[in-house]
């Protein structure tokens, strides 16, 4: 009985810990997509002319490889974004990578 309360126990932290690494990465893809660019990836990415990223998101319109390729890439009129993504605080003390800080807006956004 202590061995299997012991087990539950130990599950439970973990998934406690990743709810909490997702939360902070959800936080980060937050602040990422108001502050990159200095004025955030919304300044485009919400004027009905432009792609609304979490409605295509939703739908299913627009993968994480699509999002990240765009991201890295640039398309059409938009720039590449890793430099101005990397250049955001909350990026920088959550010590991510490129391909984590991107999945982190991705998150973000489909949420």
């Amino acid at each position: 009985m202590k061995k299997l309360l012991g087990t539950l126990a130990t599950v439970a932290l973990m998934s406690f810990g990743a709810q909490a690494f997702a939360d902070e990465a959800t936080d980060t893809g937050e602040k990422i997509y108001k502050q990159a660019f200095g004025r955030g990836c919304g300044a485009c990415h919400d004027i009905g002319s432009n792609p609304q990223l979490p409605a295509l998101i939703k739908a299913g319109t627009l993968d994480l490889h699509k999002f990240s390729t765009v991201v890295k890439e640039g398309k059409n009129g938009m720039p590449k974004a890793v430099d101005a993504i990397m250049a955001v605080g909350a990026v920088k003390k959550a010590n991510m990578t490129p391909d984590e800080a991107i999945e982190a807006v991705y998150k973000f956004l489909s949420k």
